[in-house]
């Protein structure tokens, strides 16, 4: 199984209207809710490409209530066992994030909620939880995904990188700033930054020279979404970029999730890098193209994914 973890999840709203104006009044044409969070994202992607997922994280509150409702009816659509909730309860009350899509052009507009503050004692309860889920022995994999939420420690996702290496169990973080500045010296296996994210953490802006600066500085690997460029990867075997054959028009929200998804789905199968590449920016193209934020469809990314080019890439080249 993979461990998902959300430290900041979200009820996630999708309002799609006919054409976005500022300052007026708009009437909306479809509503999807769904639960959110970029390690819920992951394990929605896993289980419907047919691999378990355990999600766990902070939910509190009426909009907890109706995250975890939401996630065991997206749960039961797929075989028992695929996706498991092991959240952890809070005082504070989940965020909703809201994505306004306009149809005429296909831009989404994102307005995301700040999160619940978490209390020492709730952290020690999660601490808990995620240490048991380690030690259970059926972890090959664990994300550690998103912002973190009010009242946690800025080292809140080194100590988790470092009780999951002290695990044995291989660990991908995915977040940005200090939380992921700080984890990166914990030594994750992997990080999955996209390329502002990467420029950020290291100051340069060429990412196959950003993604060569983070493994010096603690990532054994390094997967940068680069938008429409795709993917690039330098890793302990080599380095390369995945190439979408096209621009699809869409809502990005979720895109490198399901990137995420790909990319450890790929690692249990045993997968090559190129090929993990490849159905990481498949996914990711195919997220973009689904009519609901943080979904991917099924028939884009069957298509695509024979199509995705993939070429090798060496730190420092040109890309």
């Amino acid at each position: 199984m993979i461990i998902t973890v959300t430290l900041n999840a979200a009820l996630d709203v999708t309002y799609r209207v006919p054409s976005l104006r500022p300052h007026s009044t708009h009437r909306v044409t479809h509503t999807a809710e769904r639960p959110g969070g970029k390690g819920l994202n992951v394990a929605r992607v896993l289980a419907a490409l047919g691999r378990p997922a355990v999600v766990t994280g902070f939910v509190g509150g009426p909009v907890g209530a109706e995250l975890r409702e939401r996630l065991a009816e997206r749960a039961a659509e797929y075989d028992d066992g695929l996706l498991t909730d092991a959240l952890v309860p809070i005082a504070g009350t989940t965020r909703r994030t809201v994505g306004v899509v306009d149809d005429t052009t296909g831009d989404t507009t994102m307005f995301n909620e700040p999160g619940p503050t978490v209390t020492p004692r709730e952290w020690g309860g999660f601490l808990e939880r995620y240490r048991a889920l380690l030690a259970d022995g059926r972890a090959t994999a664990v994300a550690l995904c998103g912002s973190l939420p009010p009242g946690l420690p800025v080292g809140a996702y080194a100590e988790l990188v470092r009780e999951a290496r002290a695990a044995g169990v291989f660990v991908l973080l995915d977040t940005s700033g200090e939380p992921l500045r700080r984890g990166l010296a914990a030594r994750p296996d992997l990080i999955k930054p996209n390329a502002v994210e990467l420029t950020g953490l290291t100051g340069f802006s060429e990412p196959a020279r950003a993604a060569g600066d983070a493994r010096r500085r603690g990532a054994r690997a390094v997967a940068a979404s680069l938008g429409e460029d795709g993917m690039l990867a330098l890793t302990e075997e080599g380095g390369w970029q995945a190439l979408p054959p096209a621009r699809l028009a869409g809502n990005p929200t979720g895109a490198g999730d399901s990137a995420v998804a790909g990319l450890l789905s790929g690692l249990a199968e045993g997968l090559t890098w190129p090929r993990r590449l490849a159905r990481a920016v498949a996914l990711s193209a195919a997220t973009v193209a689904a009519p609901a934020a943080g979904e991917f469809d099924a028939a884009v990314y069957a298509e695509l994914l024979p199509q995705v080019k993939v070429v090798p890439a060496e730190p420092g080249a040109a890309v």
